[in-house]
């Protein structure tokens, strides 16, 4: 006997409707706080920009690559003059700049909104509750839905793409603070607590500096997918780069889009490599940060400090012999 069932058609739930409405009603009520946002976005892009032209080519690639001869090492101080060299030749270094100031500004606000949550999320079982969904949201949705609320907000220019990207690269800063900070080993912790220390201070004394290889991994990744938003950007207006590659696809000019292409792996190469220095990675001016803080602590222990900064001081002058033999 055959079973026959009638099909039950659910009603549809206009969340794409309830959404416009939102988008809508902040347009209307909210646009003095878009302006405002907006204004500050541009001038910093701008300012920027015209900082980074300010010296020749030439110049500005020596900068770089004394820049990452400090943090980094001499491998990545090369890479960097034959890396912006190539792009220069390639004519191609106004986008480049404009890419490398959108990129500047985007890793700074992704970071200053992203460290913040994150601690606050390690330090709070419940902010972690409610900000785990949202930051499953922010990085399952495809970045191109971002642009569509960012140009209403904004209209078109580097100011959405900013913003898209901003909201695309903030959850591995959020999530990797939030890790780092609850990997600290808590008998450190402890031990600043039973020594009476307040709990802004076990923080940033203990907590953030231990944390601080994971919190540069978050940072190292946003940076990353802040490049990896410039050709979308780049749809929106914002120029740079993801202009040129843009203009590649639409002419189908393989030789223009690859260059493109190029010229963002310089920039991603480069920063990718200072920022994992700064991580944890070799660094000169970490090695001399290093070595004038415990001349200090000998220099105080020497001028009767109390006994535990003396200790201190025999500890450092000890790693240090001990690092030369």
């Amino acid at each position: 006997m055959a079973l026959t069932s009638n099909a039950v058609k659910l009603p549809r739930v206009p969340v794409g409707e309830w959404f416009d409405s939102l988008v809508t009603w902040c347009t209307d009520n909210l646009s003095w706080l878009f302006d405002g946002i907006g204004s500050a976005i541009e001038s910093s892009v701008d300012g920027l920009t015209d900082a980074l032209n300010v010296l020749p080519p030439l110049g500005l690639t020596l900068v770089l690559a004394v820049l990452a001869l400090a943090i980094s090492g001499w491998k990545l101080g090369l890479f960097a003059v034959l890396g912006f060299l190539l792009i220069d030749s390639m004519e191609l270094w106004d986008p480049a700049m404009d890419s490398l100031a959108l990129v500047i500004v985007s890793a700074v606000v992704s970071t200053v909104l992203s460290v913040p949550i994150g601690i606050a999320a390690a330090r709070s079982d419940m902010v972690s509750r409610i900000v785990r969904p949202v930051l499953d949201f922010m990085q399952t949705m495809p970045a191109f839905v971002y642009l569509i609320p960012a140009i209403f907000f904004f209209s078109i220019g580097a100011v959405p793409g900013v913003v898209a990207t901003v909201i695309f690269a903030m959850p591995p800063g959020v999530r990797l603070t939030e890790l780092g900070i609850r990997g600290v080993d808590p008998e450190m912790v402890e031990a600043g607590e039973a020594f009476g220390t307040p709990p802004n201070r076990i923080l940033t004394r203990i907590q953030i500096p231990l944390a601080m290889p994971s919190i540069m991994a978050g940072i190292n990744q946003l940076i990353m997918l802040s490049l990896s938003m410039v050709v979308i950007a780049g749809m929106v207006g914002a120029g740079g780069l993801g202009g040129v590659v843009l203009e590649g696809i639409n002419r189908v000019d393989v030789a223009k889009g690859f260059e493109g292409g190029i010229a963002v792996v310089v920039l991603a190469i480069y920063l990718d490599r200072l920022t994992g220095a700064l991580g944890g990675g070799p660094s000169v001016l970490r090695a001399l940060f290093a070595r004038g803080r415990s001349g200090a602590r000998r220099g105080t222990a020497h001028r009767g400090a109390p006994a535990m900064a003396g200790a201190a001081g025999r500890v450092d002058s000890a790693a240090d012999s001990s690092a030369g033999s």
